[in-house]
């Protein structure tokens, strides 16, 4: 007797392995960067995005393993199903170009680099956890899992003021978002009495829809999701954080955090929240409306690329609300294709602003692209392609997200929605043709050397002291010395991104099968 009670008292509860293995690579992955950093130092500057590297592409190959299996893990808290893994093979390779991007760059240099990628790989990390997130405990963790490495990455490079400006920005504002997000959250679980979202939805079809404390959670909750995603009105720190930040983490940020906040809108809203879908669809609506009018507008005055590509990211997510809206299969289908698509033509769009920045005195302003088709038309083109892919232009994998997303709303009664998001996409060409219009029609900008300045004697020092980038170390000063030329792996970026664009613009079938298989995993929607 004494002994199956201790027995019993030691039994630990089961893990799935297997079906947290895609998420393990990632943690494992990430600390592993930081032991090699202690151990290696300075040699570890090309280790650890080696490491990073294979730690994403064993995520990706034990997804694949796992595609099909539909588990729920972590007491099922976790779900690890298509929908999950789909989303992961869209964060991964986001992940893997934003690793490719910030090679050489001045803010992995300035930050660590062991520290840089480490807390790439756990913001990854923290996507993916939010994204399979069934609990609502789950998913409070998984947001900020994903958060809390983005705002020190915004201000890696911590001897600009911009960029130290952007973190402590996307800080105060990601506080606030996460504050309303709980607040939303706990507001949900009073109501409700569960924090499982089959417990939720149970509650739900009970009677309670109407309840006041329940529909304030659910708008509180969508206010604080709403704040990641850049959704307007709750979209004012992006134009800022994303012209501060590293531009390789502006990238990896426009893009990955989009996955994620809609990821799991998608699961909560379509399975948690799917009975009270007449109270929320047409906030969500508006929200989508206002947001495709507001990101659109925005842009069209902006001359910084990354502060354009900002309220274009505002516009997609009015976009991206309009498979939400719908509460259907077919929407959720569409939206995961769109975000898909989505990260191909903002990472081939980023990875030229990052080859533009790194050799013209201009940045990332309109100057440093006028003639751009003459002097360098291998990456006019990417920019090119993927800026009509944004607005929506036929052969384009974007034109063909978009009439997914119509085809969306006009079967789930939207209609109106459809036409606001055509006209919004014909208010985009005002923004995204002027770019091309200055790459293939301009005058030519000089590309420069970066600008030094020649670091003060210190007293008793010789005057012959090598210069240094202003407010940099020599170490960053001579990685962008070396980045004025153009990078392979940041052309082969644009390229692979440039070719998904247009390859899914022909033939979508093979994506949108795939997309489809994730929207399979809501049973309870049609």
């Amino acid at each position: 007797m004494t002994s199956a009670l201790v027995t019993a008292a030691v039994r630990t509860p089961h893990i799935d392995v297997a079906g947290l293995s895609p998420l393990i690579a990632l943690a494992v992955g990430g600390m592993l960067a930081l032991l090699v950093g202690i151990f290696l130092g300075r040699s570890a500057r090309n280790v650890t995005p080696l490491i990073s590297l294979l730690a994403i592409a064993a995520s990706i190959g034990l997804s694949i393993w796992q595609f099909g299996e539909g588990k729920s893990v972590v007491a099922d808290a976790l779900a690890i199903d298509d929908l999950t893994l789909t989303l992961n093979f869209v964060l991964c390779a986001t992940g893997i170009a934003a690793i490719l991007l910030s090679w050489r760059s001045r803010a992995a240099s300035v930050a660590g680099h062991p520290e840089y990628y480490a807390l790439m790989m756990l913001s990854l990390l923290g996507m993916l956890v939010l994204v399979g997130s069934q609990n609502l405990v789950t998913l409070f963790i998984g947001f900020e899992l994903l958060s809390i490495p983005l705002y020190v990455l915004c201000a890696a490079e911590f001897r600009k003021e911009g960029s130290l400006e952007s973190g402590l920005k996307y800080l105060i504002v990601g506080s606030v978002g996460s504050a309303t997000l709980l607040y939303g959250l706990a507001l949900i679980y009073g109501a409700t009495g569960s924090t499982d979202f089959a417990g939720i939805d149970r509650a739900l079809a009970g009677g309670i829809n109407g309840d006041v404390l329940l529909l304030s959670g659910i708008g509180l909750t969508l206010v604080g999701l709403a704040f990641k995603a850049s959704v307007a009105p709750f979209h004012q720190w992006t134009p800022d954080v994303y012209e501060g930040a590293p531009t390789p983490v502006t990238a990896f940020m426009a893009v990955a955090t989009k996955v994620a906040a809609f990821g799991v809108l998608l699961r909560l809203f379509d399975t948690a929240l799917v009975n009270a879908q007449l109270d929320w669809a047409p906030i969500v609506a508006a929200l989508a409306a206002i947001t495709i009018v507001v990101g659109n507008v925005g842009a069209l005055s902006q001359v910084s690329l990354k502060r354009m590509l900002a309220y274009s990211g505002v516009a997609q997510a009015g976009y991206l609300l309009c498979g939400l809206v719908v509460g259907t299969q077919l929407g959720v289908k569409a939206t995961v294709f769109y975000l898909a698509v989505y990260c191909a033509m903002n990472v081939a769009a980023f990875a030229v602003v990052i080859a533009r920045e790194r050799a013209s005195e201009y940045g990332d302003e309109l100057p440093a692209f006028a003639g751009l088709g003459r002097s360098n038309p291998l990456m006019a083109w990417p920019m090119t392609i993927a800026l009509l892919g944004l607005a929506g232009i036929p052969a384009t994998a974007g034109f063909i997200g978009k009439f997914y997303l119509i085809d969306a709303l006009v079967d789930g009664g939207y209609a109106w929605l459809g036409i606001v998001l055509v006209v919004g996409s014909m208010i985009s060409l005002g923004y995204y043709l002027r770019v091309i219009a200055a790459m293939w029609m301009g005058e030519r900008s000089g590309d420069v050397t970066p600008v030094r300045t020649a670091a003060p004697a210190p007293a008793g020092g010789s005057a012959g002291t090598p210069p240094v980038m202003a407010g940099g170390s020599q170490e960053a000063d001579a990685e962008l010395a070396r980045s004025s030329k153009l990078e392979p792996e940041v052309v082969g970026v644009a390229w692979i991104a440039t070719a998904v664009v247009l390859f899914f613009g022909i033939i979508p079938s093979p994506l949108f099968e795939l997309a489809g298989k994730a929207g399979s995993v809501f049973t309870g929607i049609f």
